[in-house]
């Protein structure tokens, strides 16, 4: 009975989340957009948005089937397969990102979910194989190939959803943006980890407690009890089923730019407002055009770190919570899908709150304060590791509010900025990239260290925080110029620049750089 009140509250809990995110676009409209605009703007990233989301859910069902699986996919597998993913993702990006750039992202999205869809259904047909002893391949092989390339066609997703997003949203309007990008992240999360675990206890072949209706719908729909195996190949099916119906979405509503929706063209002030004649560059060009740039840079750096962090805490926490029992904090290990999912959105609220309202539509403020954060936090999880359930559940969740507030302002926000967004697609990737090596790093040395005592996990994370921190603080005046004369001559604030060369005008004062 509680399981089932706790799960409807759950539901509860996420349909209030999303209406207040698209309460929150609707209300935010600085350049006062038409209401016209706004409606069509909100039709176009909606669908594109919980397509991503969804995209989650089929990337991070991983762990929730390692979860299930038990001893069939040891610590070492999980972080092997995870590894694997996680290294063609980020590699990915330096092919995926310069063509959709050159396609747009519109087809980039609708690949996304098609071929995470595929691969999905193939995860799911081989954990079926498996289950039922027809699969005589080593399971651990099997699942890296086909996780990295659905890992693959997941990276046309991120940078396709910015790629959009840079036509149709202002520099000063994207802090919120990359907000909603963050909320989108977390409810991927979400689908994920509460649906996911909800998938896989319903494919149990015998349940221990009382099927809730979501688990009864489940089982009724898709025969579960067979007499046979527990039917674990849904946590990868109902995903791919799921996809197919977003990418027909973006088929019908997704447009790529305004004026393919009936409206003129805008100057969102970025990066390629200073090159608006310049003639298309070749794919070598794009990279070598973003890698050169110091601030792309350093958004890579500060991005890494976050790959570190965020998957470091979203991937493992389950693991640790299950093998080591989580007295009095159970809560966060049965609610972990909805607790991603709030803190996320907050976390990313509150990076573009303060990126927009605060420092003018400067990035490296809120990630150097949420970086800091995550800092204390995990030396807090460090010392509490063994000795506090709750104060590491709360940490743990904390961490996820400031990481996705880092990653949604950097990835989301920072490089779609200071890349434009004619190069948005592969600035945006490059990073993501980044983001991904991050990923791999920290997969493939918790899974291992992990194995050797649980108390290496926090402090492994330590460092790449405090360096996380340091990129970010690095960057904090860095805006681009484009932007700069934007404040300037619309919104009359003051520039102070790197140099201290004044340019006076009437109404505000901030310290920006001349990047």
């Amino acid at each position: 009975m509680f399981e089932a009140l706790t799960a409807h509250w759950d539901l509860a809990l996420f349909f209030v989340a999303l209406s207040s995110v698209i309460i929150i676009y609707f209300t935010n409209n600085p350049l006062k957009h038409t209401r016209r605009f706004m409606w069509r703007r909100f039709v176009n990233w909606f669908p594109l948005g919980m397509t991503y989301a969804f995209l989650y859910m089929a990337r991070y069902n991983l762990a929730v089937s390692k979860n299930a699986l038990g001893t069939m996919m040891t610590k070492e597998d999980f972080g092997i397969i995870f590894a694997a993913g996680t290294t063609t993702y980020a590699l990915s990006f330096f092919l995926n990102g310069p063509l959709v750039d050159k396609m747009g992202g519109k087809k980039g999205i609708v690949i996304a979910a098609l071929g995470a869809s595929i691969m999905n259904g193939l995860m799911g047909l081989a954990t079926y194989l498996y289950l039922n002893d027809h699969m005589s391949m080593n399971l651990t092989l099997v699942f890296s190939l086909l996780y990295a390339l659905n890992m693959y066609f997941q990276s046309f997703g991120a940078v396709s959803i910015i790629k959009v997003k840079a036509y149709w949203f202002h520099v000063r309007e994207r802090g919120i943006f990359g907000a909603i990008f963050g909320t989108l992240i977390s409810f991927g999360a979400y689908f994920a980890f509460d649906w996911g675990g909800s998938i896989a206890n319903a494919a149990k072949l015998t349940m221990t407690e009382a099927p809730t209706a979501a688990q009864k719908f489940i089982r009724l729909i898709f025969a579960v009890d067979t007499g046979t195996s527990d039917a674990y190949w849904l946590i990868f099916l109902i995903p791919a089923v799921i996809l197919v119906f977003w990418a027909l979405m973006n088929m019908i509503f997704l447009k790529d730019s305004p004026d393919q929706a009936g409206f003129d063209e805008f100057d969102p002030h970025d990066a390629s407002s200073d090159e608006p004649d310049a003639p298309a560059l070749t794919m070598p060009q794009l990279i070598r055009k973003i890698v050169t740039n110091p601030i792309m840079l350093t958004i890579g750096l500060v991005e890494f770190c976050s790959g570190v962090l965020r998957n470091g805490i979203m991937q493992w926490y389950l693991v640790f919570a299950k093998e080591v029992p989580q007295l009095g904090a159970e809560f966060f290990k049965e609610r972990w899908g909805i607790l991603l999912a709030v803190s996320g959105m907050l976390g990313g609220f509150a990076a573009g709150y303060i990126s927009d309202k605060i420092f003018h539509s400067r990035r490296g403020p809120p990630a150097a304060i949420l970086s800091g954060v995550m800092t204390g936090l995990t030396v807090i999880m460090a010392i509490f590791l063994f000795k506090s359930p709750v104060i590491v559940g709360i940490c743990a969740t904390l961490m996820i509010f400031a990481v996705i507030g880092v990653h949604s302002i950097m990835s989301g926000t920072a490089a779609a900025d200071f890349g434009g967004r004619k190069n948005t697609a592969t600035a945006s990737g490059l990073v993501d990239a980044a983001v991904y090596f991050g990923s791999s790093v920290q997969s493939l040395s918790i899974g291992y260290l992990t194995t050797i005592d649980w108390k290496y996990w926090p402090m492994f994370l330590v460092p790449f925080a405090i360096l996380g921190a340091l990129g970010a603080i690095k960057m904090w005046a860095a805006i681009p110029e484009a932007t700069r004369r934007y404040l300037m001559r619309i919104e009359q604030v003051t520039i102070v620049t790197a140099s201290g060369t004044k340019i006076e005008s009437t109404r505000k004062t901030v310290s920006i750089s001349e990047s």
